[in-house]
């Protein structure tokens, strides 16, 4: 394997409090040296003016694959991981059939391997079939490479089974990623309860569906001990809500989602289906306290939720389109327009938040340049603006509600494991094999 140097790039790297100019040398996949001066057998990456990061990792990826190919691939959803910066992604199980056995597993870790982009690890199922009927074989599924639980796009209804999988899964120290709904408050429904679903005379989905339910949730964490993790956490009161539970040490950690901090319901007035998503967008107060928990780290990582549907289906009315928007390749552009231009964030927090505590959360050895980590190594350029161009994404999906929107900040070289895999030249991104 080739030895890279990076050189003269921003190294940041949160796990150390790491923060500076410097060298940074890949040998043998990993991390090698600081401050290395060239030697003439390495290829030599000049990052100046880049900020050089340990690989970013979406811990919530719908990949479709397998049973709806027509929305995504493994192939071609790991394309666009590598397309927004991403070294790692972690696919949510509702496929088809769900990943509720060994076997499904295997075959994305062999899709995955097949493709040869990114890498991809999975979340398994709670329940057998995601029917919220009957707990999962966690053990066998832990075995079988689960990094952790859950039935999302579904959530567990029944509370007795969640607290029954909160206590297996504490014995293999894995956690629980909640879908967080009360579905019989938000059934029928397509966009928030508000002022905008009232005036589209359109079914509401509530903000207290998903605080009740993060309240159940983190109930249940607490009496077991088990470790929770809330997914797109979208409304104040659950920002709240997880707020005080951590004050009293409950092992609860919790994402958002980038739409959810930069738009608001008032977007569905065009009744365009790119927009409609679940949790739905909601009012600009729910809007500020994402983003106030994202400060204060209340919520703990930004994760795209990447949702891609053929461009058929989201061209149904909006009442009877499927939720769901594409995000990998627009997030981290997202996420500096929104929160690091704007002085809301600066980067570390950024990285700790896209890197190392999706890392930590899932007990993956990544997210860090330490001296010998893996070298996984996303290079970014914090001030290129950039259009959205959907024809242009590598994801077969099209469902972006930022399109033609100027963002700024992109990935221009993506590593994984001490290859590069993906380098933009002159405005164009290249795949990079071998």
């Amino acid at each position: 394997m080739q030895k890279l140097l990076i050189k003269n790039g921003r190294v940041i790297d949160p796990a150390q409090s790491l923060d500076r100019v410097m060298n940074l040398l890949l040998a043998d996949g990993r991390v090698a040296a600081y401050d290395a001066s060239p030697g003439g057998d390495e290829i030599v990456i000049d990052a100046a003016g880049k900020i050089v990061a340990p690989g970013l990792i979406d811990m919530h990826t719908h990949l479709r694959e397998p049973g709806n190919e027509e929305d995504e691939t493994i192939e071609s959803g790991t394309t666009a991981a590598l397309a927004g910066g991403f070294t790692t992604i972690v696919c949510m199980p509702n496929t088809n059939p769900p990943l509720d056995s060994p076997q499904a597993l295997a075959y994305v870790r062999h899709q995955a391997a097949q493709a040869d982009h990114c890498d991809l690890f999975a979340v398994a199922c709670i329940s057998k079939g995601r029917q919220g009927k009957e707990l999962a074989e966690i053990g066998k599924l832990v075995e079988a490479g689960a990094v952790g639980f859950s039935d999302d796009g579904n959530p567990v209804a029944d509370a007795g089974l969640m607290r029954r999988a909160f206590e297996y899964c504490l014995m293999f120290d894995k956690p629980l990623l909640s879908h967080a709904e009360i579905p019989e408050l938000t059934q029928h429904g397509v966009l928030h309860e508000g002022l905008v679903s009232l005036v589209l005379g359109l079914n509401g989905m509530p903000a207290l569906a998903e605080a009740a339910m993060i309240s159940r949730d983190i109930t249940l964490a607490e009496a077991t001990g088990g470790r929770l993790h809330v997914m797109h956490v979208s409304t104040a009161d659950g920002v709240e809500i997880i707020r005080r539970a951590k004050q009293r040490g409950v092992r609860v950690t919790a994402e958002a989602a980038p739409h959810h901090f930069l738009l608001t319901d008032e977007a569905l007035r065009s009744f365009d289906a790119n927009f409609k998503m679940n949790p739905p967008l909601r009012g600009q107060e729910h809007v500020e306290a994402v983003i106030a928990g994202l400060c204060d780290d209340t919520l703990d990582v930004i994760a795209g939720d990447h949702a891609p549907h053929a461009p058929e289906k989201k061209l149904q009315s909006l009442d009877t389109a499927p939720f769901g928007v594409v995000s990998l390749e627009t997030a981290l552009g997202v996420v500096v327009t929104r929160l690091v231009e704007t002085g809301l964030l600066d980067w570390p927090a950024v990285i700790h938040k896209m890197a190392l505590r999706p890392a930590q959360i899932l007990g993956l050895e990544k997210g860090t340049l330490r001296l010998g980590a893996p070298a996984d190594v996303t290079i970014i350029d914090p001030k290129v603006r950039w259009k959205v161009e959907p024809e242009k994404f590598f994801s077969k999906g099209r469902n972006t509600p930022f399109a033609g929107w100027e963002l700024t900040g992109r990935a221009e070289v993506v590593i994984v494991g001490g290859r590069v895999k993906f380098r933009r030249k002159h405005d164009v991104g290249e795949i990079c094999k071998g």
